[in-house]
């Protein structure tokens, strides 16, 4: 009935097997389904493994969308916080001979926004100019604040960590065509759209104003930096 072990989801299909499994699991071990999902997370976002967006799915499924919403804030949280402390005590080096140019831009345009560091972070969070893996093992080197960098992860992911977890708690409710089209199904996909743009659009208001963006584009590194995912 459920697969033979544990493994990280690589597709929705996946993500379906492996909610049912823990969802039997939660019955009667919800600390350790919590205590393992903790532990998963943290291990993928301290590391910079990309395939978070399938966790803060898996989230929704188990935990439904509000208590899964704040676990995944948190685990992004502390699991960033964690990559940055990483880079900053052994990754310096690596990064800055990996991808010079990149962070030379990304120092540049970090002095140039100094005065508005905080938003700057949360604009980049919103609108992934570069992958948020590459934005947190390059904060030490750009000389970001650990408490700004804190604050500019768990605000800035609030938007991102919504959808997929709300998406992960409507994909475990539907069991055939006819609940996709229901009115409470409609409502959530309209509270998801949106979550998703309007954060957006203030941040994108503030900058035309505040931020000094010129050269940066959006998903502009993504080819450069391995094709790796962003999240």
């Amino acid at each position: 009935m459920f697969p033979n072990r544990l493994h990280f989801p690589s597709d929705l299909d996946e993500l379906r097997e492996l909610a049912e499994l823990l969802k039997f699991y939660k019955r009667q071990h919800t600390a350790y389904v919590l205590l393992l999902y903790c532990s998963a997370y943290l291990y993928k976002q301290s590391f910079a493994i990309p395939g978070s967006s399938f966790l803060n799915m898996l989230a929704g499924a188990l935990f439904g969308p509000w208590h899964g919403l704040f676990i995944a804030c948190v685990l992004t949280t502390v699991g960033s916080t964690n990559c940055y402390l990483l880079s900053r005590t052994f990754g310096k080096r690596h990064i800055i001979r990996l991808f010079p140019e990149k962070v030379a831009m990304l120092q540049k345009k970090a002095e140039d926004n100094r005065s508005s560091l905080f938003f700057f972070l949360l604009f980049l969070r919103f609108f992934p100019m570069t992958p948020n893996w590459f934005l947190n093992i390059t904060s030490p080197i750009l000389n970001i604040p650990i408490p700004i960098f804190f604050f500019s992860v768990l605000i800035g992911l609030i938007p991102y960590n919504f959808i997929c977890v709300r998406t992960g708690a409507i994909l475990s409710e539907i069991t055939s065509l006819d609940d996709i089209f229901s009115w409470g199904t409609l409502l959530q996909l309209l509270l998801i759209a949106c979550a998703a743009l309007l954060p957006g659009t203030l941040i994108r208001h503030y900058s035309k104003t505040h931020l000094k963006l010129d050269g940066l584009e959006v998903n502009g590194h993504r080819n450069d930096l391995n094709d790796r995912k962003s999240r």
